[in-house]
């Protein structure tokens, strides 16, 4: 059968883009294993490193808990407070059309404690911490350091990995209940201001209608993004390819894919966690 001239630049160009697919299929699933080798490998020598004569130090820990944690307090104290207020503001505009702005309370104690405080700290920790653990792993590759760890003797996973695992998992929890202190305090002084209303009451409302798992919510969903953060960093960190460019091109990438990651998952946690 005779094929018309016209249809062949259609055909190279549907399969040129079936062959894109197909490659970033493939090195999204490449990455995602990569990733999960990197957590097995990471859980291995904390549980195994002592055995192995290779502990994990305390230092290196203590030192990415600081700038992970303790160094990002201003900022997360700062956005928080603002989404807090604003949060309040329009929650208020809004019940104000049904004349129940007392229960704003109720959606701002809910909103902060579930959903905009592990992911507004997810969001910062990942611009933050991330892009910087991604920026230093590419870089420590490019210069060819993480090949002399392994001369060494040194494990790179136990090594580069697992401090900034740990620090991760304790501080971005950690993060996250103060944000939701910060948040409701800053939604509290707009809506004692307000309303009229004392800040005493508006805790005391504030307590009644939270319990103990409406916070765990927001926990749970932070360690899930503490650990995204890292790998992703880790893997993005570790395919830099060239110099200086290609340092800033995985850091770039890091940062998207941690804030994509974060946002697709806490879709996939509300849905889970509402079925009930």
């Amino acid at each position: 059968m005779a094929v018309s001239e016209g249809s062949q630049p259609r055909d190279s160009v549907l399969i040129r883009a079936a062959t894109r697919v197909g490659k970033s299929t493939i090195r999204v699933f490449e990455s995602a294993g990569f990733g999960a080798s990197l957590m097995a490998e990471a859980v291995y020598w904390l549980i195994m490193g002592r055995r192995k004569g290779q502990v994990v130090r305390p230092q290196p820990v203590f030192a990415e808990m600081m700038d992970v944690g303790v160094r990002a307090i201003p900022i997360v104290t700062l956005l928080s407070t603002a989404i807090g207020i604003m949060l309040a503001i329009q929650g208020i505009y809004q019940l104000k059309r049904f004349g129940a702005e007392e229960q704003v309370v109720f959606g701002v104690a809910f909103g902060m404690t579930r959903e905009f405080a592990p992911l507004i700290t997810g969001i910062l920790v990942a611009g933050r911490s991330g892009s910087a653990l991604a920026a230093r792993l590419g870089t420590m590759t490019i210069n060819q350091e993480v090949d002399a760890l392994r001369v060494m003797g040194l494990n790179p996973v136990r090594f580069l990995v697992v401090p900034s695992l740990i620090a991760m998992m304790i501080m971005v929890p950690a993060l996250v209940l103060w944000a939701d202190v910060v948040s409701l305090f800053g939604a509290g002084l707009y809506i004692s201001a307000e309303l009229g209303m004392t800040m005493t009451a508006y805790f005391q409302q504030t307590l009644d209608v939270l319990v103990v798992g409406d916070i765990m919510h927001g926990i749970q969903k932070s360690v899930i993004f503490a650990a995204l953060v890292t790998v992703i960093g880790i893997v993005d960190g570790a395919s830099v390819e060239g110099g200086a460019e290609g340092v800033g091109r995985v850091t770039t990438n890091a940062v998207v894919h941690s804030i994509s990651a974060i946002i697709l998952t806490d879709m996939l946690f509300a849905f889970a966690t509402t079925r009930g």
